[in-house]
């Protein structure tokens, strides 16, 4: 532990950047910082964001629906490069006055909805297909009440356990122990459940698994933070179990690609407009034609 300690100030102010790997893009302050409309593409559903976990959540699940036959679920993908910003110009103001990835717009009604919040995207289009939710009862409390659990969950995980470990300018010990302490802690959650389920909230694949495993499945493959190691991520057996049957799943495949800007070349593919660009436009295929 540091022998120099903190005395907050009696009002804080933003003096300085936060730092850390974002401190560019974060401020105290919402609202938009540039005039800057979105694009939109030909499908119903357009979909703005970038290939974290939260907008894994959402691209995996629009490429289950289709898998399932669901051709209404059709969608152009526009990438959010938060990174640069992008997230607060006025357009994604527009549809997600947060100004966090993954927002969608839905035009396949008789005016465009917006839909923010992965969560909210996720049931908004579960019920709409009919799809990967129970309709009633005890099964869809039992979905409800994980999604909602990861939803409450994950910022312990990304912006406490991944800020600190991966982010943070310096590595402190204090609030690095207390969020590995609460990561392991939520994986023990997930292990105990899925030592008696197949998937999270039962015998059936649901949404729950697709937004718990954006986050902790990728997180036990070692796909977040480089911590698996640090985790002891494989003694949490069912949960690694779990995370390996998901990845699997062509469809799992394809929404990880989707927005991902990061990466070997051939796993990006920055925008989506049609399920051949899976073939023909990830960005090494891009790269070479360029050449």
């Amino acid at each position: 532990m540091s022998d120099t300690s903190y005395t907050p100030a009696k009002v804080w102010t933003w003096s300085q950047e936060s730092g850390g790997r974002f401190a560019s893009i974060n401020r105290p302050v919402a609202g938009p910082t540039q005039d800057k409309d979105l694009p939109v593409g030909k499908h119903p559903m357009q979909l703005y964001s970038l290939a974290t976990p939260n907008g894994v959540k959402v691209t995996v699940m629009l490429e289950e629906l289709l898998a399932a036959g669901h051709t209404g679920a059709e969608y152009d993908a526009w990438l959010i490069n938060i990174g640069e910003g992008d997230q607060f110009g006025s357009g994604f103001v527009d549809v997600n006055p947060n100004s966090k990835i993954p927002a969608l717009m839905d035009h396949s009604g008789d005016a465009p909805q917006r839909v923010f919040e992965s969560g909210s995207i996720m049931m908004h289009l579960a019920e709409k297909f009919g799809a990967f939710l129970p309709k009633e009862g005890s099964e869809r409390t039992e979905v409800m009440s994980w999604l909602f659990w990861q939803m409450g969950s994950a910022p312990y995980l990304g912006g406490g356990f991944g800020h600190f470990y991966a982010y943070a300018p310096e590595k402190w010990e204090y609030p690095i122990d207390r969020f590995a302490m609460e990561a392991k802690r939520q994986l023990d959650v997930l292990d105990r459940q899925l030592a008696d389920h197949q998937y999270i909230a039962g015998g059936d694949y649901s949404i729950a698994d697709m937004a718990i495993w954006a986050w902790y499945g990728q997180l036990v493959l070692g796909r977040l933070y480089d911590a698996a190691e640090f985790l002891d991520v494989e003694s949490y057996t069912h949960v690694v179990r779990w995370a390996k049957a998901i990845d699997a799943r062509p469809a799992v495949s394809r929404g990880r690609m989707v927005n991902r800007a990061f990466g070997e070349l051939h796993t990006q593919l920055r925008e989506r407009h049609d399920a051949s660009d899976f073939d023909t436009r990830t960005q090494d295929k891009l790269e070479t034609a360029a050449e």
